[in-house]
């Protein structure tokens, strides 16, 4: 970190504990100085990198129940990974920072008056930020919500609209960057660069906040979530790969 970042970064923590209210704006104006999650994925190489973990592959997987006090009722057949038919999720039993994430998804077809009840489930980035899962093929842009597949829930719609119909498999790959702390105080927000089906619906966002239900943020690491959420949506090929994105992309 040069001197100048290490002086704004200071400025910006000493101002948010003597001006009340000014902890968002100052956060907004030190991120334009963030670490980037650029760079990170080459979607023409979309191979697991070898110092990747595999999360679920073809002889089982390697999450836990979320809730010890709720059963399981996910089930793994043939390398793949199916989401319980009622309100139980899966997490990794390691947390994570900085990292890039590959995961395959099948959505089912549940229609229902209310469409995010139809092949709903998610991945909640550290327990506190969800990329949608969500069966959502067919959808004009026009009446695309920011709780559709592929969005940073009910923050941010993809910036393109690739899904595919329930039955046929989609896939994500997502570079993410965990938010900067000072003790306490929040001093850059978390980044996000997301492909859905091998186009980019995320660049380089900045997340302001938790998502939902997602947990509060604060500066520890926290497990990735598979959601379960009332739907079998299926899983197969997911890993992860550990980065430390305080040093450049060129240098992983």
């Amino acid at each position: 970190m040069n001197t100048i970042r290490q002086f704004s970064l200071l400025f910006v923590v000493l101002l948010v504990g003597v001006i009340p209210g000014m902890d968002v704006a100052l956060v907004q104006a030190a991120d334009s100085e963030a670490g980037t999650t650029k760079g990170i994925i080459d979607i023409a190489k979309p191979a697991r990198p070898t110092d990747a973990r595999q999360l679920v592959g073809k002889d089982g997987y390697d999450l836990v129940p979320e809730a010890e006090d709720v059963k399981c009722q996910w089930t793994f057949e043939e390398g793949v990974l199916t989401a319980s038919p009622v309100w139980d999720s899966l997490v990794t039993r390691a947390s994570y920072r900085d990292f890039r994430m590959h995961v395959e998804f099948n959505v089912n077809s549940a229609p229902d008056p209310d469409p995010e009840k139809n092949g709903n489930s998610g991945i909640y980035i550290q327990q506190r930020y969800e990329i949608q899962i969500l069966n959502s093929y067919g959808v004009s842009e026009a009446d695309y919500k920011p709780s559709y597949c592929g969005s940073l829930y009910r923050m941010k719609k993809p910036d393109k609209l690739v899904n595919k119909p329930a039955g046929q498999w989609q896939s994500f790959d997502i570079a993410f960057r965990a938010a900067r702390f000072d003790g306490d105080k929040k001093v850059e927000n978390a980044r996000v660069t997301v492909y859905q089906n091998g186009q980019l619906i995320h660049d380089d966002v900045s997340i302001r906040n938790k998502t939902g239900a997602g947990m509060k943020e604060g500066p520890d690491p926290r497990p990735i979530k598979l959601q379960g959420h009332h739907n079998p949506v299926r899983f197969r090929n997911v890993w992860i790969q550990v980065l430390d994105l305080d040093k450049s992309p060129a240098a992983q």
